[in-house]
């Protein structure tokens, strides 16, 4: 599971010209799931995404958690994370989870972030999507997480 994190002053998701999900203050999270992914703890992710403190307090300090500002989620199925540029001009996806693996996975973490008490909105899964944000900082931060071992 990789997840491209920024923290937003706004977000939004249109299909069509027409928006279908947006929020303020928060993050927009881009998430991709690779083939195997299956056995990847979406509620420890979504947990960590919650809890990661990038926000500033009064002292200007990143010291603050999505939580600690009441902040939104909007997230974002983003298969082409996993894109290989190594070889030739053109990205490989071969690693990318296909959508009957990914989706449900995706749809997990969703709603693991949810139960975490954050409010997400979602675009659509496998759909031609514009996402339109303000970058505040900016702040942008790569997370991998591996699936657990047995």
């Amino acid at each position: 599971m990789r997840i491209l994190l920024q923290r937003v002053s706004r977000a939004e998701v249109r299909i069509d010209r027409e928006r279908v999900a947006g929020i303020g203050r928060g993050l927009l999270l881009l998430v991709g799931f690779c083939r195997g992914d299956g056995g990847v703890g979406v509620a420890k992710a979504a947990a960590r995404v919650v809890d990661l403190r990038i926000f500033q307090d009064d002292g200007g300090k990143m010291n603050l958690s999505l939580r600690d500002v009441q902040g939104e989620v909007l997230a974002v199925s983003q298969f082409t994370l996993y894109g290989e540029t190594t070889k030739g001009r053109r990205p490989s996806f071969t690693e990318a989870a296909p959508p009957e693996e990914a989706e449900p996975l995706f749809q997990a973490f969703v709603e693991a972030v949810r139960v975490e008490g954050v409010p997400v909105q979602c675009g659509v899964f496998g759909a031609k999507m514009e996402v339109d944000l303000v970058n505040d900082g900016p702040v942008t931060l790569w997370m991998d997480l591996v699936p657990a071992r047995e």
